[in-house]
């Protein structure tokens, strides 16, 4: 799985809260489980963070964790 790398124009806004990305410090984010497609610009980590949270990504996908199963680790 390849893509191309490019850096973004330099109006390009956060997807979270529409900020100019290179005023702050910005993340690229790609689906690579949907053949890498087009970038997703957030201006930092918190927009990042309150993206995922806001948009319920992490539900489902993480391995199940029991702190008290010993045959682990």
């Amino acid at each position: 799985m390849s893509t191309t790398v490019s850096t973004p124009e330099t109006d390009e806004t956060c997807a979270y809260c529409e900020s100019r990305i290179f005023d702050h410090d910005p993340i690229c984010v790609r689906d690579c489980d949907d053949d890498c497609g087009s970038p997703t610009y957030f201006c930092n980590y918190a927009c990042l963070s309150a993206y995922i949270d806001e948009n319920n990504l992490t539900t489902g996908d993480a391995c199940k964790w029991t702190p008290d199963d010993t045959s682990c680790c």
